[in-house]
């Protein structure tokens, strides 16, 4: 019995050794080999580009209007708002509002470091809809009253 078991062992281990051998085979035949085509790459320098989520926004008061927490595109890829995640602290009392993305500007500040500032007030912002996922989105988009004529 005890031989019977040490067989099975040994013949289990000479079937795993000729499969791996014959993978390895099978990797060096040039009919069989995958060809692999690199992307092309675009090289970016790191001082013209810069990811905005987790950035500060300012409104044009330099008044603090939250950090963007989302970027909404659309179908072709487009930005059309970011979500901004607006007042409270450490998450307690915060809204989250989605700005279209034309009120957006980005200008490098006086330090060198980039800015993302809003063309709405804070007062414009705490009326704007608020922003939840599982509703359909309401976009702020202008700086114009309704009332205007």
């Amino acid at each position: 019995m005890r031989l019977a078991h040490g067989t099975a062992l040994v013949a289990g281990m000479l079937i795993a050794l000729s499969a791996s051998s014959l993978a390895d085979g099978l990797r060096d035949d040039p009919d069989v080999s995958e060809v692999v085509v690199q992307p092309a790459a675009i090289p970016l320098d790191r001082q013209d580009v810069e990811g905005v989520l987790g950035k500060e926004v300012r409104s044009n008061a330099d008044e603090n209007m939250g950090r963007v927490i989302d970027v909404v595109v659309d179908r072709t890829a487009q930005p059309r708002a970011v979500v901004i995640d607006f007042g409270g602290f450490l998450g307690v009392g915060s809204r989250k509002i989605a700005v279209d993305w034309s009120l957006l500007r980005f200008d490098a500040g006086g330090d060198g470091r980039s800015r993302i500032s809003v063309e709405l007030s804070a007062d414009q912002v705490r009326a704007a809809p608020e922003y939840k996922p599982a509703k359909p989105m309401m976009i702020t988009s202008s700086t114009t009253s309704a009332s205007q004529d």
